[in-house]
Parts: C-alpha cells; sequence; structure tokens
C-alpha cells in the first residue's frame, strides 16, 4: 500500500513543475488527485500525463466562482484528505517600478487565492486532513526587485501560523512549504540573470529539481509527519539556512 492510499487530494496549480510533480507522486502513493490549472489545454496534457486517479478542473484560484466549482465537482468524491495549495505567481519589479497592475496580480494569486482554496475547502475537509501552503525561501531573503513576491509568501507563513491554531481542534495539520530556485517553468520564465545570481547563493550549488519537492510535499501530506504542524519546511539546498 501507498503513503496516500485512499486519500482525495486537491493541487491548485498542478499543470506543471512542483504541482504536477506532485500529483504524480501522490497518486502513485495510492491517492485519488484533483489538480487545476487556468489554461484547459495544458490542463489536459497533465491529466493524460499522470494517466490515472486524476481529474482536472479549469480555473484561477483567484476568482471564487472557480473555486466554488472546483469544491462542487470535488464531492463527487467525497472529502478532502489532502489541500496543496500550490498555484502562485512571481514576477520581478524593482521597488520603483512597482505598479498597481503588479501589487495586484501578485497578491490575488498568491494571497487571495491561497486564502480562499483553504476556506472554501473547509466544509469537504475531513478531520485529520492535511493543509499544505506553497512559500519560498524569497519569504525570509531579500533579493532585489523581488520584493512583491516575497512579501506574499511571507503572508502565507502567517497564514499558517493561525490556522494551525484554529484547526487544532479538528487535528487538521497546516504547514508550508517553501522551495528555493527549482527548474520549473515559472523559473524558466523569469530573467535568467537574476536567477543565476540567486542560485549562485545555494550552498549546494545547483538549483533543485520539481521531484526533490514533491517527496516533500509527500512527507506533510502523509502519516509520516503526523506530529508535524506550523512549520515551514524550506527545500532549498541550504539557502535560507546560511
Amino acid at each position: 500500500m501507498g503513503k496516500l492510499q485512499g486519500k482525495v487530494a486537491v493541487i491548485t496549480g498542478g499543470t506543471a513543475g512542483i504541482g504536477l510533480a506532485t500529483a504524480r507522486l501522490f497518486v502513485r502513493e495510492g491517492a485519488y488527485v484533483f489538480i487545476t490549472g487556468r489554461r484547459q489545454k495544458e490542463l489536459d496534457e497533465s491529466v493524460k500525463a499522470i494517466g490515472s486517479n486524476v481529474s482536472g478542473v479549469q480555473g484561477d484560484v483567484a476568482e471564487l466562482a472557480d473555486l466554488d466549482r472546483l469544491y462542487e465537482t470535488v464531492k463527487s468524491k467525497g472529502r478532502i484528505d489532502i489541500i496543496f495549495a500550490n498555484a502562485g505567481l512571481g514576477e520581478f519589479a524593482s521597488l520603483e517600478d512597482v505598479t498597481e497592475e503588479h501589487f495586484d496580480k501578485i497578491f490575488n494569486i498568491n494571497v487571495k487565492g491561497t486564502l480562499f482554496t483553504v476556506q472554501k475547502a473547509l466544509p469537504l475537509l475531513n478531520d485529520g486532513a492535511s493543509v499544505i501552503l506553497a512559500g519560498s525561501v524569497a519569504s525570509v531573503k531579500g533579493t532585489p526587485a523581488f520584493s512583491v513576491y516575497g512579501a506574499s509568501k511571507a503572508a502565507i507563513r502567517n497564514f499558517v501560523r493561525g490556522w494551525t491554531v484554529e484547526l487544532k481542534d479538528r487535528r487538521i495539520r497546516c504547514n508550508v512549504l517553501s522551495p528555493g530556485p527549482i527548474e520549473t517553468p515559472l523559473v524558466a520564465a523569469q530573467p535568467q540573470d537574476a536567477i543565476a545570481k540567486i542560485a549562485s547563493t545555494i550552498p549546494m550549488g545547483r538549483m533543485g529539481e520539481p521531484d526533490e519537492v514533491a517527496k516533500a510535499a509527500l512527507f506533510l501530506a502523509s502519516d509520516d509527519s503526523s506530529f508535524v504542524t506550523g512549520v515551514e519546511l524550506f527545500i532549498d539546498g541550504g539557502r535560507a539556512q546560511i
């Protein structure tokens, strides 16, 4: 039996990178997984790539009606054991270049989207469920032109602190999974000189792989972490630690 045998998981932003790698691993470990993505074509391709025990629901986590539609679909499989609120966006903008549009885009997806992804799941969450939020090493490291993104991920850390206490009577564990630079399409779309500077500060001397983050997500999702709640787990090659 897999570590997630018989469990139902929801993974937002599951069409590429860390989300897709995690969905594949969760299915291999016995879960039935719902993934979301904004683009139907990529969503269909990801569902096909995962192969079985998976459903795709098109939607944007910043749109509350899309989240309502997601959970209406999830009801067909009953209740939820695992939420990985992974959907997120990162863009560079120096302090002098930050616009209202840039700020709203980052915070609507990373902060508002994460909050309501979890809030709207509460009626379907089993007692003893695991909630995992996607953080980032950027929340604790100062990076030029990346302050709005970093601030959005710092908010994620505080969500988990509050929700750990709020949900303790239901034994729902809440944790943050915070990657460093990972070889994903999102990172590939950023200015590569900026990414190279960040990567040069990683003690392990390399970027991480999506599968390495997925394995950490599996730990937080499974009973292996039954006494772990309220933490921020860094998968960053040591970047945040020194």
